[in-house]
Order: C-alpha cells, then structure tokens, then sequence
C-alpha cells in the first residue's frame, strides 16, 4: 500500500502547475479527453501542494457544474450512455469526498479550506439540476461533525457566509436531526467505546464528547427566523426552491414544497407565504433541539444549554421541551438552578404544571447558592415565585424561615439579599406577619412549649423559673426538613432578622430597620427590587461604602482608655488584670544597669 502511494506521488510531482491548466482546459473543452479527470482527481489531496489543489478544484469544479447540471438534456437511452453517467456520477462521489478530506485535514491552510468550503456549497446550489442537493450538504455536515479537530474555523465561515439563507438553515436543521439520531443509536459498551452504525469505527468517549460540541455550536449560531410580513421574500442560496431529488427519494418530510420542483424564486416566494415558511421552519427548528436535547450532554454543554434556553430556544419552538427540563430540575445543585430560568417560563407561559415545584425550590435554598456564579438571575426567580397572593401561608412562612437561617451563615451581600426577600413576603402575605414577634394574650412572649402538667406544681419555683427561661428560647422550626409543609415554620418566629441588627457589617444593620415599618398597610410600604442586591459581593459593598457620606466621623473607638481586654461584667468571677512582680521589676533594674555599665565601658575605650 505504501509502495502504491509513493508510485501516485511521484506520478504528480512530474506535473507542474501549466500542466494540470492544461488538463484542466482539455477536459472543459471536449469529452474526448474525460480520462484527464481521475489524473486531475489524485490532485486534490491534502498532500499536494496548495496551488495544484487550487488548479484541480477550480478545472473539477467547472467540469461538475455544467456536465451534471445538463444530463437531462442529453439522451441517455443507450447502455454506454448510462454506463458513462455512472462512472461519472462514481466520480463526482470521489471528489465531494476528497473535497471533505482537505477541509477536515489539520494540515491545510485556512486559504485553501474556505475555498473548498465555497467549492462545496456551489457544488450544492448547481449540481442538482438547480435544486439543493441535500446529499452533498449532509455529507459535509456529517464530516465536520464526526472529525477529529475543533473545525471551528469552517463552522465560523459557514455561520458568517452561508447561515442567513433560508435554505441552508432548513437543510441545517434537516441534516443534524439525522447526524444526532446516528449518534444516539450508537451502542455503548462497557470500556466507554463506541461502535458507529455508519462507518464501524470505534470513537472514544472524547470524540463523541467533542460531535456534540459541534451540533451544540451549530444550533447555537444559526439565526432565529426573523417573523416577516406577508409580502417580504427569503433570502435563498439557490434559485428554484427546497425540493431535490435526493431528498424527494428518501425523506419526503424535508421536502417543503415538492409539488412543482422546477418553479423558480419568485415563484416559490408566492406559492409559499412567509407565514407557512415560518411554520415548517420552526417544526424543522424544533426537531433539530429535540434531538440533540436527548444526547448524553457533557457538563459544560449542558449548562451553556440551560443558560440560554429561556431565550434562544423556548421563544421559537413549537413543543416545549418540558421532560428535559423537568429531569435537568431534578438532579438538584447548580444544574437545577440553571433550569429554573426555562421552567418558569414554560409555567407562566405555556400553562407548564409541574407537581413539587415548591418543593424542589425549597431544597434549592442553600448556603452555597448565594456564592453561585448565577445567583443573581436565579435570586429574582425566587423573589417572582413568590409573588402569588394564592401561595399557602405555610409556604410563604417555611422560605421565609430558610432565608432568615441562612442569613446567619451567608456573606454579607447575600445577607443583604435575604433581608430584600423576607421584606416582600411579608408585604405580600400579611398572614406570615405573626412570624415578627410572638406574644401570648397577657403581652408576654408566647411559650410555645408544653403547659406544665398537674403534678409539677409542688416542684420548687427556682427551678421552675430556670425551666421556662430553656423553654422560651425553644424554636419549632426543622432547617433540615425538605418538605416545606413538615417544617414547622408558623410555630417559630424571625428571630434570626433580629440577631442582624448586630451584624459586622454595617449595611447588613442598617438595611434590617426596613422591616421595622408596618409592612401590612400596601398603601405605605412598596416593594425593594430584588435585582439591586442580587449581584452584590464584598467589593460592591465597599465600593458602596466608600462613596457615602458620612456626618460624623469616629476619632476614637473608646471615650477612656480600656485597661483590660474584656470587662468584668462579661466573664464574672474572672480577672484580666495582671499585676507585676517585684522580681519582674527587679529584673528589669538590673538590666538597665547592665545595658549602662557596658555603654561607659564602651566610652572608656574609646
């Protein structure tokens, strides 16, 4: 084989660049000199040199283009006729073929592979009679694909010269509903290999990895369909319509428009409304996501995906694609809240019920979320899931609770955000206000523990007293309960919103003096936009602090100076001052005179 190779090689290196022009202008000028095209097919290999793949392209090119474009009018009856074509037809296979090595090579400039790139796409707008030739797309498409490069040059010359044609975004769709369906057929073994259906060659995890990448980047950088009038006409890359040959052969639903295949643009454009074109162009949209949804997404697709959603995908389909959704909901942690965004959509929408929701939102109120690279759009989806006046007063009681206790435990910024939350709960749902102060009937704070029973009434009244102090300080609410309703969240009160009035921050204090106002009077009160504290950190807090103005300036952090390090009223029965010894002093005496007599040695030597 290496032998064969090197036979070819040494073959073409005896042709200089005048000689394949020459070939080239023979082959263009007569069929008499057909032979000259397999010569001129060995030239457009990644191997050769660039400017006699040039040469070859643009010579094939040419001799494709006309030759395929009028078999029609050429009789072919005959068997020699017929075996001419096929051969012809064999070699244009060969050349679309070596067309998608050199593109797919690493080892070709960037120059050469966007020429072949628009070799390729002329070859798909005139080498089917006029028609698309889906075929060839669908096997570039697929090369690029399945390759073993990043390919992210040919995919950003295909987003920039190609995607804003009608036609190549629908056969777009079209192709990668079939390349994700081959991918998802694939049988998965145990070592993490897989076997392809197509060309049987193993593709390790990574390459599988890397295929959806590519259809991720490719869905993702295809134009929406912009909603036209009535009477405003597609851009299209070819001049007679969606319908092929090929296509008509083998998928009749990727045909549009098949009932009259020769009509041409301005025909299409008014057999077609740009309302229906819009309708099949968002089914064909819709099937492409569907599909590539049920891929084993890698995580950072998959969150790329979650993030954009909402606005890239949801607007634009005609099925919501609700069972990825609420199965990205249920894993839980970041994933879950990078689907909240979609989910909510598809609830205020779409009319979306989705059993648990609350629940599964609860779950999601953890420490870790207000460090979160998306806290701030998934704070004010929080702060918009609240906002029903239908909700339960356990419910709005139970987030109120869990967003109390984590202020505790949160940074300041997500304090901050905590206390903007609990105040537009109360202010919603003024059956929760009881959670600011319990009293009982006669004024004094509520016990909520158990009455004493008949029996401890000859227990001694120092102990008693000592046991209702414990039991005040007593509080219902279970932080580890998942399920908001079992959580006992009416029986407790906000006594964490209290404990920040002595935060160490001083914008955490002082924005706690907002809920002292009576919150249950609307008319007086309004809400605090959640979106002004959601994106807060330690920098813009400082950044905050340092622009205030402040009227008084403390100079010192005492009136007197303190003589110990902590009073004595805080830790009765202990003393910090310590008293120092004779012979600490006395040490210290003779040290002096040490350190002098040395000195007047010194001087006297001097």
């Amino acid at each position: 084989m290496a032998s064969i190779l090197s036979q070819k090689q040494k073959k073409r290196e005896k042709y200089t660049l005048s000689d394949l022009k020459t070939l080239g202008t023979q082959l263009l000028s007569s069929r008499a000199h057909v032979n000259n095209l397999p010569l001129l097919l060995t030239f457009v290999s990644p191997s050769s040199p660039p400017q006699h793949v040039l040469e070859a392209v643009l010579s094939l090119q040419s001799f494709f283009t006309i030759d395929l474009s009028s078999k029609s009018s050429i009789n072919s009856d005959t068997d020699a006729e017929s075996i001419y074509r096929t051969w012809l037809r064999s070699k244009f296979d060969d050349f679309v073929k070596a067309l998608i090595d050199i593109l797919t090579s690493s080892k070709c400039e960037e120059t050469l592979r966007e020429v072949v790139l628009d070799t390729i796409m002329e070859l798909v707008k005139l080498a089917n009679g006029g028609r698309f030739n889906s075929s060839v797309y669908n096997r570039f498409l697929n090369s690029i694909v399945i390759s073993t490069s990043l390919a992210t040059f040919l995919l950003d010359q295909l987003e920039s010269k190609y995607f804003h044609y009608i036609d190549v975004r629908y056969f777009t769709y079209a192709s990668l509903v079939k390349i994700t369906k081959t991918l998802e057929a694939k049988d998965i073994s145990d070592n993490g290999t897989v076997s392809a259906v197509e060309d049987s060659k193993s593709h390790s995890k990574a390459s599988i990895e890397l295929s959806i990448q590519k259809i991720h980047h490719i869905l993702a950088h295809i134009p929406p369909l912009e909603v036209l009038q009535e009477k405003s006409a597609y851009e299209m890359w070819i001049g007679s319509g969606f319908s092929s040959k090929g296509s008509a052969q083998k998928d009749n639903s990727e045909v549009p428009h098949a009932e009259d295949k020769q009509s041409t643009a301005e025909e299409f454009n008014t057999n077609v409304s740009p309302v229906k074109m819009a309708k099949k162009m968002k089914l064909k949209f819709t099937k492409a996501w569907i599909s590539f949804l049920r891929l084993p997404l890698p995580l950072d697709v998959y969150k790329e995906v979650l993030v954009n959603l909402h606005q890239a995908v949801i607007p634009h389909i005609s099925n919501p694609i609700i069972d990825f959704l609420t199965r990205s909901y249920d894993i839980g942690g970041v994933i879950s809240v990078m689907a909240l965004s979609s989910l909510y959509v598809l609830m205020t929408q779409h009319g979306l019920e989705y059993p648990n929701f609350y629940e599964k939102l609860y779950a999601l109120l953890v420490p870790s979320i207000f460090m979160a690279k998306h806290r701030a759009k998934f704070l004010q989806l929080l702060d918009s899931c609240m906002k029903s006046p239908l909700l339960p007063a356990y419910l709005a009681a139970a987030f109120a609770k869990k967003l109390s206790r984590l202020a505790l435990s949160v940074p300041p910024s997500g304090a901050l955000v905590i206390i903007a939350l609990i105040h537009n709960l109360l202010r919603r749902h003024p059956s929760i206000n009881c959670l600011v102060h319990w009293e009982n009937d006669d004024g004094t704070a509520r016990d909520d523990s158990r009455a004493s029973e008949p029996g401890d009434e000859g227990t001694d009244s120092g102990n008693h007293a000592d046991l209702s102090r414990r039991k005040l300080g007593i509080d219902h609410f279970n932080n580890e309960e998942c399920d908001p309703a079992k959580s006992n969240a009416m029986r407790s009160s906000l006594w964490e919103v209290d404990t920040l009035r002595h935060h160490y921050c001083p914008p955490v204090s002082r924005f706690v003096l907002s809920l002292e106002t009576d919150l249950t009077v609307r008319a007086k009160t309004t809400e605090i936009p959640v979106n002004d504290f959601s994106s807060g950190s330690y920098a813009t807090i400082f950044r905050e602090e340092m622009r205030r103005r402040v009227k008084q300036v403390p100079v010192a952090f005492y009136k007197a100076t303190p003589t110990s390090l902590f009073s004595e009223s805080e830790f009765v029965g202990w003393t910090f001052k310590c008293k120092e010894s004779e012979g600490e002093e006395t040490g210290t005496i003779i040290s002096e005179d040490d350190h002098n007599s040395a000195k007047r040695q010194r001087i006297e030597k001097s």
